[in-house]
């Protein structure tokens, strides 16, 4: 049965956040990325009538982890995170931009790439993508060719909103070489469905192969 996946577009900088289950009847849900306020996240899994199980991060950037701390108190769901985002989660007041708060979160499982997870029915794959963040992760599921993205590519114009492919913005990439080596190796996966942390879901593996071979090295 295929997955059932909700995106909700919340927070500061209107960030993706997924609600994955193993199915549309499923009472057990997995978070990903969880912007925005865990009260709007929370209202969402009642909507479809499912509980929220387990948490997971792509990376640690402020605005994908809003409502981190909060949803795994209310929900008792265990935190998966990246290790090398650690210090990200445990003290956002370092990173994060003056007059927005995230409270700290310690994950209860660190991730560093080629762990396959099994959460809320789901069986997901970590894969290790640097450059955006140090520590980024992306979730894969093989059965049905969903990749869960993150960070490592936008689906969308970040300024103008047009749907489209684009490398994250370089004053917020570390390593944008690195970043594109992230980007080759997911588009070689050809994923029927990639969802990002920005912008809507992209659904053409030949198109998306396509830009991965036009990046500069």
């Amino acid at each position: 049965m295929p997955p059932a996946v909700d995106r909700l577009t919340l927070g500061p900088l209107a960030t993706n956040c997924y609600v994955a289950r193993s199915g549309g009847a499923s009472a057990e849900a997995v978070v990903i990325d969880p912007s925005g306020t865990a009260e709007e996240i929370r209202t969402a899994l009642a909507v479809v009538g499912a509980r929220c199980v387990a948490i997971l991060v792509t990376h640690g950037h402020f605005d994908h982890v809003t409502a981190l701390a909060d949803l795994a108190e209310q929900t008792r769901a265990p935190v998966h995170a990246p290790a090398a985002e650690r210090a990200l989660l445990e003290h956002p007041e370092r990173f994060t931009p003056p007059g927005i708060n995230v409270r700290p979160c310690v994950p209860e499982v660190l991730l560093e790439g080629g762990e396959r997870l099994v959460v809320a029915g789901i069986e997901l794959d970590v894969l290790s993508v640097p450059g955006h963040s140090p520590g980024h992760v992306a979730y894969w599921r093989e059965s049905d060719r969903v990749l869960i993205v993150g960070d490592v590519m936008n689906g969308m114009n970040l300024i103008t909103t047009i749907p489209g492919l684009h490398e994250p913005p370089k004053p917020f990439t570390p390593d944008p070489a690195r970043n594109r080596e992230s980007i080759r190796k997911v588009a070689a996966l050809r994923p029927e469905l990639v969802c990002f942390g920005h912008g809507p879901p992209f659904r053409d593996p030949d198109k998306l192969a396509r830009f991965a071979d036009q990046l500069p090295a």
